[in-house]
């Protein structure tokens, strides 16, 4: 059973991915709704959460189901939560950094994670206990099924995280949408210091792809408020699984339920965490 959870997430995950791929840069704009200002929601999110969803209602109709779009379905205590497209606004832009993320969680614990960028061919796999793992140049026009046929096409890498020791000089990933609101003033209190100390910052748009190249070691640290748990729920496992560390603003393991992450190597970790302290507490 445990080797079908991890069939069907990547072939869930794929589905998703090849359903976004028929709508990047073909979008009818009259489908391009607002959930809230500037939060979008287009045919190609709705789509690709029900594809996933019909292929994994499918072999577990008795697990239950969150996702973006259509909220929480069933009782199960196994629950797929799902993004159908995390970077939707990039999506609707033409801007090509956006992703599907795709995890298996129980009783509060995450078992399996999946972000897949189809647009770049990576697809980011993780299972509990069994560390993370980067599958390169995949093709999504294959129509590529579980994780054993990915397997006998691709050698993935084994993901880990970064090995900068300090704050000082590091590459850091960060994210800030409309509606954190008011919270912007305490997010800027962050990044305004930080850019200072920081080799470079980014926000490129994508939570989950976002936590995903911090467990590769492509960013050293991430840091973001307002974050759902359909952001998180992959790549914090692939993070972790990868020897990171992810805590809220404060250190502490509220993150899941307030949306406030710090995640990257535990040394840079808890540097970012100590100053965040520092420069909010003034």
């Amino acid at each position: 059973m445990k080797d079908d959870f991890r069939e069907v997430a990547v072939e869930a995950t794929f589905k998703g991915g090849e359903v976004l791929m028929r709508f990047f840069r073909n979008l009818d704009p009259e489908k391009i709704a607002e959930k809230t200002k500037n939060d979008l929601v287009t045919e190609a999110d709705r789509a690709s959460e029900q594809t996933i969803r019909e292929v994994l209602g499918k072999r577990f109709p008795d697990h239950s189901f969150l996702g973006e779009e259509t909220g929480n379905f069933g009782g199960g205590s196994k629950c797929w939560i799902v993004d159908p497209l995390d970077g939707t606004l990039n999506f609707a832009q033409g801007f090509h950094h956006w992703c599907v993320s795709v995890a298996l969680w129980e009783g509060g614990v995450p078992l399996i994670g999946c972000v897949f960028d189809p647009m770049h061919g990576d697809l980011f796999f993780t299972e509990r206990g069994n560390g993370s793992y980067w599958f390169q140049n995949v093709d999504v026009e294959r129509q590529l099924g579980g994780l054993a046929e990915l397997e006998s096409i691709c050698v993935p890498k084994r993901l880990s995280i970064s090995d900068h020791h300090c704050l000082d000089g590091s590459f850091v990933a960060t994210g800030f949408a409309f509606q954190i609101g008011e919270r912007f003033t305490q997010y800027l209190k962050v990044l305004e210091p930080l850019f200072y100390r920081a080799k470079g910052i980014r926000r490129a748009g994508s939570a989950a792809l976002d936590l995903a190249h911090t467990a590769a070691g492509i960013y050293d640290i991430y840091f973001e408020m307002g974050l759902q748990k359909w952001d998180i729920a992959a790549g914090s496992l692939l993070l972790q699984e990868a020897g990171g560390i992810i805590t809220d603003w404060d250190g502490t393991d509220g993150w899941w339920n307030n949306g406030y992450a710090v995640a990257g190597n535990p040394c840079v970790q808890q540097q970012l965490v100590d100053f965040i302290r520092s420069v909010t507490c003034e």
